[in-house]
């Protein structure tokens, strides 16, 4: 049902929905364009010069969580933020949501853009994609700062995966799409509710303004397909570390302290070499609804530190 074409009341509700939430706007300097990749089409906002900068959004969210880093990044940055194939206003293909093709998506996207390197920032799913993309094209990403969610694969992968409030990493089955459909905001809930330190802090216009994304024809289908792709991620990743080695660019690791807290840096120590850890107190998963002050602070500081020569 949820790749069915929507019916004209779907079509007429969803703006509305979108237009009332109380998401941060972006500056009115960004513009919007949709950028073809191999299979998929993007949905990017773009504005500001100088140093480029990625900004890569995970599940639950879309690009339009980054909207209180980008007014601070474009005073003195090109800010490119996509929304990931299937999800947002990015178009959902059936296929392709292993992170090393979408990976490819994010280089094609510069490629239009004519951007060669970048410093990246990811949360959630966001990591999964930003580390493909990292390991595929490591000459490419000047810093990386990284944001409380693990990558598949990679050091204690297989302990991540028991954990029980990651039941949703194996959500699947032919029911799963007909058990959620009409009901996205009611499973949505669940993960801004459990993963928050506070659940009151991801707002209620957030919320609205979310689940309607989710709730477009297909969101959600493509949305359990990136859970779905995890164990031919980590074998991927796993193939990556053992031919390219691990990473060099300095990361930033950050994770909420009630959440991944020293753990990001942890993981991230299989595979980079330089690796710098901060905790964000108060804070669960959602730190940029959570704590976005201390989070544009700490992305701002590390990107604004000069590269110390290699």
């Amino acid at each position: 049902m949820s790749r069915a074409l929507p019916t004209l009341a779907a079509l007429l509700l969803l703006p509305a929905a979108t237009a009332s939430a109380d998401v941060p706007p972006f500056p009115p300097s960004f513009k919007t364009q949709e950028i073809p990749t191999h299979g998929a089409t993007l949905h990017v906002r773009i504005a500001g010069s100088g140093p480029a900068v990625v900004l890569l959004h995970g599940f639950g969210d879309t690009g339009d969580m980054w909207a209180p880093l980008a007014a601070s990044l474009v005073r003195d940055h090109r800010v490119v933020v996509p929304d990931l194939r299937g999800m947002g206003l990015s178009s959902k293909p059936e296929g392709g949501y292993d992170k090393k093709t979408q990976a490819r998506d994010i280089a094609d996207v510069l490629h239009a853009l004519k951007i060669q390197q970048v410093d990246l920032v990811t949360h959630d799913i966001g990591n999964m994609v930003g580390y493909a993309f990292a390991a595929q094209y490591p000459t490419r990403v000047i810093r990386w700062v990284i944001m409380d969610a693990p990558v598949p694969g990679i050091g204690p992968w297989e302990e991540i995966l028991k954990n029980p409030l990651l039941w949703h990493f194996n959500f699947r089955g032919p029911d799963v799409e007909r058990l959620v459909a009409g009901r996205e905001r009611i499973y949505l809930d669940r993960f801004w509710n459990e993963f928050s330190a506070d659940p009151r802090r991801f707002d209620e216009g957030s919320r609205r303004h979310y689940a309607a994304l989710y709730a477009q024809p297909g969101a959600m289908h493509a949305a359990f397909n990136q859970f779905a792709a995890f164990s031919q991620d980590a074998r991927d990743n796993q193939e990556l570390l053992a031919k390219g080695g691990k990473l060099k660019m300095p990361i930033l690791a950050i994770g909420g302290d009630r959440s991944f807290g020293m753990t990001m840096a942890e993981v991230m120590r299989f595979t980079a070499t330089d690796v710098e850890a901060l905790v964000i107190s108060d804070a669960g998963h959602w730190l940029m609804e959570e704590q976005p002050a201390a989070t544009v602070k700490a992305i701002r500081t590390f990107l604004d530190r000069p590269l110390a020569r290699r």
